[in-house]
């Protein structure tokens, strides 16, 4: 079968050579100038910049993308601070929003951005996998991984319907800026069951199903029957859960977990970055970490993730047990502190941490939270923009010598604080990582700060890297803690020097590599792997320690691994 020389994954553009350009009949269909992808990449920025919003941007991106795909991945290699916020958080929540307006300019040639399905879809699912495959520039490469999402909770933005295909795009294009996975393996689903949002259904250019979304039955037959059908055409898949209601989506994840490869992001991987940034956070504090309080400002999928993935560390480096650690827990949600005798009834996946030790007394204010419980750290996941105010911040300052402040919803409109805020009122001594991106803060003396960003990217790309190639029989707890250990790990001594919480963004494909090889090791140590290649470098069960020869020698098959978005001769024969 020959390449489609059209298609994005192949097309060279000004970089074709006269060969490719004689033997595919593009002679005169393109200017003259042969050109290096570097002058591409020159070109493509000078027009990049030249916009104005972000939304413009973005979709200038997504038209890149769907035309050049490895002009596009140069691109964001090569200037990574720059182009990652613009092709995921914060500018995707702004054309998830807009989607069904932009979508013809994302999309052109016949390109796609990915696999609707609708719920009117189910009965003819095969077709739709049929039809899928068919579309592919070559069909007999097929996707290692899916990002599902079906757009009920989108960042902190709420029910976006079929909007919400732009997370599962952006999740998998950073899947492979960060850890090289070949985009053509690459599959974003949207699942299109409707929306309960007004605003979508009185939109007359939704794209997506006017009518209300089912529960109960109903909804998880309906994903019962899609997981079937994509397990059943591409059996190794591994399948990434994202930005489904709170209840659905720890739902999914206790249905499928042991059923199919596939994880949470929203819990699991948010969750897993989020200890990361913690576990040096109080390597900074110096507080000994069984005398750390937290308090979550947001009680959703995402908070409860988070404080489960935290309260590993306490069991698993600290040695205490469950209850010791669950202790050190307070959650508050819109009614407040989460208590088992407040007089609602609690979502199920919040009754885990409802304290019993209030002694009846219900707390409303986080101010006044915060005096009850006098936490050293504040983890906020609320979608509330700016509720941690100046005074909120300077009460955690005044009962901390460096409070740990950790606003992480999404987008940047809805942050708990910017980090100047913190920055501010916390006279400087703040630990800070936030969801999405914020600037330097420059202080008085001109000194530089680099705010922490707690992105899922530090985490995912690499855990699915990882998974791929050590193809486990399932995702555990314990394969997400390791994920999460090694990029605590991974910072440099320039980095720790700097008091970073996070490594630098430009080395996200070298940390990726060292998640992903931390991963599969922890597979192979569980009993879990099952790729020959990774068994014959890690024998079954054993566990090789960063610096010994066979890690060494995995991280080097891990790093061997990765996609490289290169030129390479197009030829008449399929790989």
């Amino acid at each position: 079968m020959s390449y489609n020389i059209r298609s994005p994954f192949y097309a060279k553009g000004t970089a074709t050579s006269l060969t490719e350009r004689d033997s595919r009949q593009l002679r005169g269909l393109l200017p003259p100038a042969l050109e290096t992808m570097g002058k591409q990449v020159s070109r493509a920025f000078e027009q990049l910049r030249g916009k104005t919003t972000g939304l413009e941007k973005y979709i200038f991106l997504a038209w890149l993308r769907n035309t050049n795909s490895n002009l596009f991945y140069r691109m964001v290699l090569d200037s990574p601070e720059e182009l990652m916020p613009l092709i995921y958080t914060p500018t995707v929540g702004t054309a998830c929003a807009n989607y069904s307006h932009i979508y013809p300019f994302l999309a052109p040639n016949g390109s796609f951005d990915g696999l609707f399905i609708s719920i009117d879809d189910i009965p003819v699912l095969d077709q739709l996998i049929e039809n899928y495959k068919n579309a592919l520039p070559d069909p007999s490469i097929t996707p290692d991984i899916a990002v599902i999402t079906d757009g009920s909770r989108i960042l902190g933005l709420g029910d976006l319907g079929v909007g919400g295909m732009g997370i599962p795009v952006g999740k998998l294009q950073l899947y492979v800026a960060a850890a090289g996975l070949d985009p053509r393996r690459t599959l974003p689903i949207c699942l299109d069951f409707g929306t309960n949002n007004q605003k979508n259904l009185d939109d007359p250019l939704y794209l997506g199903l006017r009518r209300k979304r089912p529960e109960g039955d109903e909804f998880h037959k309906a994903v019962d029957s899609v997981l079937a059908t994509l397990n059943k055409a591409f059996p190794k898949m591994l399948i990434q859960f994202e930005d489904f209601s709170s209840e659905h989506a720890f739902e999914l994840l206790e249905r499928h977990r042991n059923r199919y490869l596939s994880f949470n992001d929203d819990i699991q991987g948010t969750g897993a970055v989020i200890l990361a940034g913690f576990i040096n956070a109080v390597r900074e504090v110096g507080i000994p970490a069984k005398q750390h309080r937290l308090l979550f400002f947001g009680a959703g999928s995402a908070g409860v993730g988070v404080a489960k993935q935290i309260m590993d560390y306490f069991v698993l480096e600290h040695g205490m047990t469950e209850e010791e650690a669950k202790k050190l827990f307070w959650l508050n949600d819109s009614k407040g502190l989460v208590t088992q005798d407040r007089g609602d009834k609690l979502a199920q996946h919040k009754v885990y941490f409802a304290r019993d030790d209030n002694e009846g007394r219900q707390l409303k204010d986080l101010k006044e939270t915060i005096e009850y419980v006098k936490p050293t750290a504040l983890i906020g996941l609320s979608s509330q923009g700016g509720v941690f105010d100046a005074e909120v911040l300077k009460l955690l300052a005044d009962i901390n010598e460096r409070p740990i402040v950790f606003p992480l919803s999404n987008p940047a409109t809805q942050a708990e604080c910017s980090f100047e805020q913190a920055m501010i009122h916390t006279n400087g001594n703040v630990l800070f990582a936030s969801g999405t991106a914020f600037p330097r803060y420059v202080d008085e003396n001109k000194k530089e700060h680099v705010p922490g960003q707690g992105n899922n990217m530090y985490i995912f790309p690499g855990l699915g890297l990882g998974a791929i190639l050590s193809r486990p029989s399932r995702i555990t707890d314990t394969i997400i803690y390791a994920s999460a250990a090694a990029l605590a790990d991974s910072l440099t001594e320039d980095e720790r020097k700097s008091h970073l919480l996070y490594p630098r963004i430009e080395r996200i494909r070298e940390v990726s590599a060292v998640v992903a090889a931390a991963v599969c090791r922890q597979a192979v140590k569980e009993n879990l792997a099952t790729d020959p290649r990774i068994l014959s470098i890690l024998p079954s069960g054993s566990s090789s320690k960063v610096g010994t020869p066979a890690w060494e020698e995995l991280l080097k098959y891990v790093e061997k691994s990765m996609w490289e978005p290169t030129y390479k001769p197009i030829t008449d024969k399929s790989e």
